[in-house]
């Protein structure tokens, strides 16, 4: 059985496992098992679903509850195990299980909650939708799991339901778990199973919903078809393209780089810069040499800027020395915004390396930069080590902070060091000290911004 939405939702689990508790603040589950069985009743007549009848056939191995699957040893098998479970249960099984999980520890809780929720939605998807929405708080993570998996299956029912309940939806679309806005979730699904007809609704929709659904649409496209999706983004209003066209470029630099730079040439000469920047990304996972040379000839400006970057952090995986060699001939201020991902590599890759270079390096924002993500990304060099070296950071807000992201670091292996380097230190204030001490907070303002 296919399941698209099983890594997005994987996504969503890790990013929630600070805040998500499910069914805290909900009613009661005499209410929510209400609650389902009349949207269950109603699903009937509006969603298509899966029949799971044929899927208890490959239920020999599997187990046989909850407990079963939650205590396989192995992470990817756990993860299996739970997903045969639900698959092979009916849409009434699965709201019984739903009332399960808030009394599971709050890692497997999380990981049930989405491989659940994403299955009911396939069965049963205003049944799942009117339990979610007794959840609480915790409904806005599963929403954008149910609204996905319902879209894998029955886009149609799923951009109805979306558009005749617009307020169970007002939260998706901002950052953090469950950000993902509920349009362009349906417009990317739907797009995999019949683009025209994806578009066709993207178009009717209105303001940001609109400008999202059809370059999800258009993002689809590209990736096996990118000539195709580019006449398709021709259709759009040229002010709600730019997003497309982005993720045009990408996928067409990627697949075929000369008819790339034929697309990118045909467009107005104000949507060239940022579609060739795209391009150029694209090109440069195979051949990031020659998509260093192409950046090197685009006219200056942010354009160009961005794509110097985009090529640096994709020289940097493949050939770390390479990369150091061509951000030195950049202009201090495109070093500036390029050497983050090519010390991100080499911190991880070669710790030394990362930490000899940025120490050659003049005094200034360049080695400033450099310094922060050497501390942020290395974790084979000893904590006394990193903070002397982020002592030496010149702007004071980002002295200050990055000081102290490495003694709390410093503090998880050795609080007494830690403590004792704190309370000596002549390069952290003093009104610092004290919170750094009580483990609080961040540390230090940001500098002036340049």
């Amino acid at each position: 059985m296919k399941n698209p939405w099983i890594l997005p939702a994987a996504a969503l689990a890790l990013g929630a496992a600070g805040g998500f508790i499910t069914g805290k603040g909900s009613s009661s589950a005499d209410a929510a098992a209400t609650a389902s069985a009349e949207a269950g009743q109603r699903s009937r007549n509006v969603g298509r679903g899966i029949d799971s009848g044929d899927e208890e056939k490959r239920g020999a191995a599997r187990a046989k509850n909850l407990e079963d699957a939650i205590n396989t040893p192995g992470h990817s098998a756990r993860i299996k195990n739970l997903l045969d479970f639900y698959s092979g249960l009916t849409p009434e099984q699965l709201a019984e299980e739903a009332k399960k999980l808030e009394g599971m520890p709050m890692s497997e809780r999380i990981m049930a909650s989405f491989l659940l929720f994403g299955r009911w939605a396939e069965v049963d998807p205003t049944a799942a939708m009117a339990h979610a929405n007794t959840m609480g708080f915790a409904a806005g993570f599963v929403r954008p799991t149910i609204l996905q998996s319902w879209a894998s299956v029955d886009p149609e029912n799923a951009a109805k339901y979306y558009n005749e309940n617009p307020r169970e939806f007002s939260m998706m679309g901002g950052p953090g778990p469950g950000g993902g806005n509920g349009a362009s979730m349906i417009a990317a699904e739907w797009a995999k199973q019949d683009p025209q007809a994806a578009l066709a609704w993207a178009s009717s929709l209105s303001g940001g919903d609109k400008n999202r659904a059809m370059t999800s649409v258009i993002r689809e496209i590209a990736m096996n078809d990118p000539k195709k999706a580019a006449e398709m983004a021709g259709s759009m209003d040229p002010a709600e393209r730019g997003d497309a066209y982005t993720s045009i470029a990408r996928s067409y630099g990627a697949k075929n780089f000369g008819e790339a730079e034929i697309w990118v040439r045909s467009l107005p000469a104000d949507e060239q810069g940022a579609a060739m920047a795209s391009a150029l990304e694209g090109l440069s996972q195979t051949s990031p040499d020659l998509a260093w040379t192409k950046a090197q000839a685009m006219a200056d400006g942010d354009d160009k800027n961005r794509a110097l970057r985009n090529v640096l952090e994709n020289l940097a995986k493949q050939n770390s020395t390479a990369a150091l060699k061509q951000l030195s001939t950049l202009t201090p201020e495109q070093q500036e915004r390029s050497i983050g991902p090519v010390i991100q590599n080499l911190a991880v890759t070669d710790n030394v390396a990362a930490i000899k270079y940025v120490q050659s390096l003049d005094n200034g924002p360049v080695r400033d930069r450099g310094i922060q993500e050497v501390i942020q990304n290395d974790r084979k060099s000893a904590p006394a080590d990193l903070i002397s070296l982020a002592e030496t950071i010149t702007d004071e807000g980002d002295r200050n902070r990055t000081v102290g992201m490495a003694a709390m670091r410093w503090m998880r292996e050795d609080e007494a060091a830690a403590k004792n380097y704190i309370q000596t230190s002549a390069s952290i204030p003093d009104n610092m000290k004290q919170r750094m001490l009580d483990g609080g907070g961040r540390w230090g303002g940001r500098g002036p911004r340049r």
